[in-house]
């Protein structure tokens, strides 16, 4: 069983930058992809940046582009989403996710593609 761990949360204003981090433990030779969810107050989960594991593809929601970084520490099995230029909308909790199965993408920022969960960090900007 996969173990996913959040830290770096916070609260900071509009322009401003965050790194959150996801440990991993458990099972995680078997991982084979990871990303970064965001679920705003009153809205549904949603996928902001994947990573293939060994970090050589990654994919971002729109949103994220140009701004968000994700990144993997292979060494210390952790995977960082670097945030910056923070606006009010990107306030909410930020999940950590792993699957140990491939489907039908290596690459996806849809719910179904990932069964392990970490319990989220707050984010949260301020105008």
């Amino acid at each position: 069983q996969v173990q996913l761990v959040e830290s770096g949360g916070g609260s900071v204003q509009a322009g401003g930058s965050l790194r959150l981090s996801c440990a991993a433990s458990g099972g995680t030779d078997s991982i084979t992809r990871m990303a970064w969810f965001h679920q705003a107050p009153g809205k549904g989960r949603e996928g902001v940046a994947a990573i293939l594991p060994g970090g050589g593809r990654t994919d971002y929601v729109d949103s994220a582009k140009g701004r968000f970084t994700i990144s993997q520490d292979n060494a210390k099995m952790t995977v960082y989403l670097q945030m910056n230029n923070l606006k009010p909308e990107d306030t909410g909790m930020y999940y950590c996710a792993a699957a140990n199965f491939y489907g039908s993408h290596d690459l996806a920022l849809g719910l179904t593609f990932y069964n392990y969960w970490g319990q989220g960090t707050q984010v949260t900007i301020s105008s």
